[in-house]
């Protein structure tokens, strides 16, 4: 049974490879640009491709049973319907609602058995205020606003779950995946204060403040990023990770802990 893992060196797709060798599974093939320089595990066979390049993907899916479809929109439809001459016989695709909405519905007019995996903001996100956080102070536009973020790790895990053993119950289902519970974005940083070992608050700020404390690090992505937080409804929080992995995901606190290179 070979399953493939595109994105293999991404932040998501490379944790997903890990993942698969910890639950036991022997056949993985890893699609990657440059081989030569993946740095992929022994027993993963590390294929050249990429889900731009669609006449790459042939050879790479040939022989696949079960994939994990990495997010690329431009060429979504030509990656699914070589999938589905190849015969591939079940997707796990990272997706999700809002501005991915047309690429899930594409995912599931597809034709092949799949499961969806929509997270909400991830964990990682948050290491943009990193230079803020050593000062004890983040200024953000909406520290009301209410999330449930999702670290990569955890959601590479449910990823890894599915692929590893599949079952009915999980065939066209969108798994919106969440963090343990749904706080403020206050508590947020709070929280990442908590796993660093150090105090932090936040203060409100204007749109331009955020945009000045924010653009060295996000760069033009800033200005996407403040849109959609101006949009985004309350999120509530669900176990799907546990009951999924059988281990609950990990809060802010812990992802902070784990992570606290990424905060210098």
């Amino acid at each position: 049974m070979t399953i493939l893992v595109t994105g293999a060196t991404g932040n998501i797709g490379r944790r997903v490879v890990d993942e698969l060798l910890g639950l036991g599974a022997e056949d993985i093939r890893a699609l990657t640009k440059n081989p030569s320089r993946a740095a992929l595990p022994e027993q993963v066979t590390a294929v050249t491709g990429f889900l731009g390049e669609p006449d790459t993907l042939p050879a790479a899916f040939d022989g696949v049973q079960r994939m994990y479809l990495a997010p690329y929109p431009p060429t979504l439809a030509a990656t699914l319907e070589l999938a589905r001459r190849a015969g591939v016989q079940y997707v796990v695709a990272l997706s999700g609602g809002a501005h991915w909405q047309a690429h899930a519905d594409a995912v599931a007019a597809a034709g092949l058995p799949h499961t969806q995996l929509g997270p909400g903001e991830f964990c990682e996100n948050f290491a943009m205020w990193a230079p803020q956080i050593g000062t004890g102070t983040v200024r953000d536009l909406a520290p009301d606003a209410i999330e449930a973020p999702v670290s990569m790790a955890d959601i590479a895990r449910v990823a890894a779950h599915l692929l590893a053993t599949p079952r009915d119950e999980h065939l066209g289902r969108m798994y919106e995946l969440t963090g343990p519970e749904a706080i403020t974005r206050a508590e947020i940083a709070r929280q990442i204060g908590v796993g660093l070992g150090i105090d932090v608050q936040m203060q409100r700020c204007t749109r331009a403040e955020a945009e000045e404390v924010l653009r060295p690090v996000m760069g033009d992505e800033v200005g996407w990023y403040l849109d959609l937080l101006g949009q985004t409804d309350p999120q509530q929080a669900n176990h799907d990770v546990h009951r999924l992995t059988g281990t609950p995901a990990m809060s802010m606190a812990e992802w902070a802990r784990r992570n606290a290179d990424l905060f210098g």
